[in-house]
This record gives C-alpha cells, structure tokens and sequence, in this order.
C-alpha cells in the first residue's frame, strides 16, 4: 500500500468510524410517530387485550433512565473516539506535508507506523460499538425481568384469555390494551436502576481447578 492510501485510509476510515459512533446515540432516540387520524372501534372484544413492550419501556421510567444513560454511554464512546481520530489524522496529514522532505526509508517506517495505528483504532472503534450494542441489551433485559410479572398480573387481573402483540395488530380498539396499567405497575416498582457500558476486551475470569485429593 502507497503512502497516499495508507493516509486515505487512515483519514477516511477514522472518520466513517466516528460517524458511526455518533450515530450510536442518535439510535438510541425513539423515532418520531405521526399523530393517528381519529377513528371509531367496534366493542372490545372480551377476553382479548393487546400489549406492545416497546410502548410501556418507552414510556416507564425506568425505560427513560435507560434511553437516557445509553445516550450518555453512546456520548463518551464518541467523544473517546473522536479524539483518537483527530489525533490520527493530523498524523497523517503531518506525514504527507513531509513526505518530499524524508528519505524512502524513513516514510516507509512511518506510513507502516501510521497504518498500524489506524487498524488497532478501526478494531477499537468495532469493540466499542459491540460493547455498546451489549450493554443496551443487557440493559433491556433487566427491564423486561422486571415488567414480565407485572404483565402476567395484569393480564389477570383484565381476566384476559389472550394476549396479543399489538405491534402486530393494524389497528385495535385501545379498550383492550393493558400498556397503561402495565406501565402505572412498573413505575410503582422501579424508576431506574445503575448500569456501566459493558467491557468485551476484559479478559475472562481464569477457571479455578480442584486440587488433586491427598491418599
């Protein structure tokens, strides 16, 4: 690989990287809905109620701490790689306004330098977006653990005899959803709860082994 394209790639693929990182945060905004135009249902259908999971997190709590400290990981994650690309690149821009000046030994070691450090912070850059995409997860789980028997209480308490995914369902008479109560139970149980980004480059805990018995 040229010195052109090993500080093209250092630039470019740094810069891609921090973009996407930075979108990590973005992801984590629930997407605007459009208001739904007014419309008339027929009679709920007994024993029938509908119940979406995205709804009641999005409007619990407890799922808005979550949203909001995956924005502030999201953030620091960013802000961590955005240093290290600025750094990187003025390296490579530094070493392409002396290239004329250095002998081919010397920008040959340099670019080889320079290429090393752009691939360990592509792989970094990948480890941070997984760890991220963990922690989210692990996140949503501890949600869902905690709103799971409350749901299974509601639906009891409604005398349901099925339970539907509304995010499945067109259009539903909203007399049938169990989201409100859901979400009023999951507030009475639990607002918010401390977490850290996850860390996948930590090793693992080394098994521990039985000694052999003594005779």
């Amino acid at each position: 690989m040229t010195l052109r394209n090993i500080v093209a790639t250092a630039s470019g693929v740094v810069a891609g990287l921090a973009l996407a990182s930075s979108a990590l945060a973005q992801a984590q905004a629930p997407a605007a809905v459009p208001a739904a135009p007014a419309m008339t249902h027929g009679a709920a259908v007994p024993g029938m109620c509908l119940f979406s999971s995205a709804a009641v997190v999005g409007n619990s709590a407890v799922g808005k701490a979550v949203n909001t400290r995956l924005q502030q990981i999201a953030t620091q994650v960013n802000s961590e790689l955005t240093t290290e690309r600025t750094a990187l690149e003025t390296e490579a821009k530094t070493l392409e306004t002396q290239r004329a000046t250095l002998d081919q030994n010397t920008l040959e070691q340099r670019a080889a330098a320079l290429q090393v450090k752009a691939n360990a912070f592509e792989r970094k850059a990948q480890l941070r977006q997984r760890e991220v995409a963990a922690t989210e997860q692990k996140a949503l789980n501890r949600v869902a653990q905690e709103m799971n028997p409350i749901v299974r209480q509601v639906y009891q308490a409604r005398q349901c005899s099925v339970l539907i995914d509304q995010n499945a369902v067109l259009v539903g008479n909203p007399a049938m959803s169990i989201n409100d109560q859901v979400v009023t139970g999951l507030n009475a149980k639990i607002q918010t709860f401390a977490f850290d980004r996850e860390r996948l480059d930590q090793p693992a805990p080394a098994a521990q082994t039985t000694p052999p018995a003594r005779r």
